[in-house]
């Protein structure tokens, strides 16, 4: 059975391919790792990415200062250490680099500006962070200002001396602000609720092992709330000592904008400059995939994690699992392995009808 994709319009330009073998939608560290797990196996496979790059997400939508936020050691895909030399947390451009060599060891070429049709082995691999999340705000049209996505944002070179108004608390937020702050900018970061707040190391170990242990314990510790409810902690690099020094400055939510300021929901008015929405991003399956049983309406699987990779008629999903890059990667495993069982199995089906075929021509004559 096949998996529907895609909107009509797309039917009246489009070219077909036959692949013996399943379809990798998204060129990005989950689907590299799937292909991977795919080549171990023997199995033909083909990547189709819409993009002109692999891991489109890190090489275009990514801040220059970002670092990968938990060790090394838990960002690896299946069967490819991250190099020795590497630093415990390594820079996006030290993690492009290292799925630009897993792509290279693996033999992995991706076809990049094309979208999928139909398939029937539909490998989903466009994560969660797909889509740039734009909220609504009354008279945001009205500010006269410049207006950003943490995903366009790269530096607070340009921002020298602005008076900034950071929407989100998230780590992107954090760290957008942080950055802002070390280039001489004037941020304020929007903060509507409370924030799970760690530091990304203690005693010289990592945060996020530590908390990862003492969920044992805790029964709704930081980690157990990103897993149940997508809400990822903070991991603090600098960002809360500007705050407690009054240079990155904490506002409630928005009212509303207008012509060079902002009105906060307590009634103060903020006189700023420029916006930058670190309102994070969203799964961007339901605009593509013509298919309402495996994925939720927010184009997430409704089978929470560990059981939320495989769905009916050869449809499966990796990089879903709320549990980053190394959720992504058991994901992968299963993924593989499930389709590298059921090609074999069908592959020998098809021998063996075949083989069933020649030996009727051969009675017949």
């Amino acid at each position: 059975m096949s998996q529907n994709l895609i909107h009509d319009d797309f039917l009246f330009n489009s070219r077909c391919i036959w692949v013996n073998g399943p379809v990798i939608v998204g060129a990005g560290p989950s689907g590299l790792a799937v292909g991977a797990g795919l080549k171990n196996q023997g199995v033909p496979f083909i990547i189709l990415e819409r993009a002109n790059c692999i891991a489109s997400l890190w090489q275009n939508r990514t801040y220059d200062r970002l670092k990968l936020h938990l060790p090394k050691q838990f960002c690896q895909l299946p069967n490819f250490p991250f190099p020795d030399h590497f630093p415990e947390y390594p820079t996006k451009y030290q993690f492009i680099n290292y799925l630009e060599s897993y792509a290279k060891h693996f033999d992995i070429v991706p076809h990049f500006n094309e979208a999928v049709l139909s398939a029937k082995w539909l490998v989903v691999a466009t994560g969660e962070n797909a889509e740039k999340v734009f909220p609504e705000f009354e008279g945001l049209e009205e500010f006269d200002g410049n207006v950003t996505h943490a995903g366009d944002y790269k530096s607070g070179a340009s921002y020298r001396g602005k008076r900034v108004l950071v929407v989100g608390c998230g780590n992107s937020g954090m760290e957008v602000s942080l950055d802002l702050c070390n280039h001489n900018a004037k941020p304020s970061m929007v903060v509507r609720s409370s924030v799970h707040v760690l530091p990304r190391e203690v005693l010289g170990k990592s945060t996020f092992q530590l908390a990862a242990l003492m969920m044992k314990w805790p029964t709704l510790g930081p980690l157990e709330v990103k897993n149940t409810l997508g809400k990822t902690p903070v991991l603090d690099i600098g960002a809360l000592k500007k705050i407690r020094s009054g240079k990155i400055k904490i506002v409630p939510g928005i009212k509303r904008f207008s012509q060079g300021r902002v009105e906060l929901v307590n009634g103060q008015i903020l006189e700023i400059d420029s916006v930058v929405l670190a309102t994070g991003y969203r799964s961007n399956v339901p605009s593509w995939l013509k298919e309402n049983e495996f994925f939720s309406e927010d184009g997430i699987p409704k089978d929470p994690f560990p059981n939320g990779w495989k769905g009916k008629a050869g449809l499966y999903a990796v990089g879903f699992t709320r549990r980053g890059l190394s959720g992504a990667s058991l994901d992968a495993i299963s993924v593989s392995h499930d389709i590298s069982k059921a090609w074999k199995e069908e592959t020998r089906q098809k021998t063996k009808s075949i083989a069933s075929s020649h030996r009727r021509c051969i009675s017949h004559f």
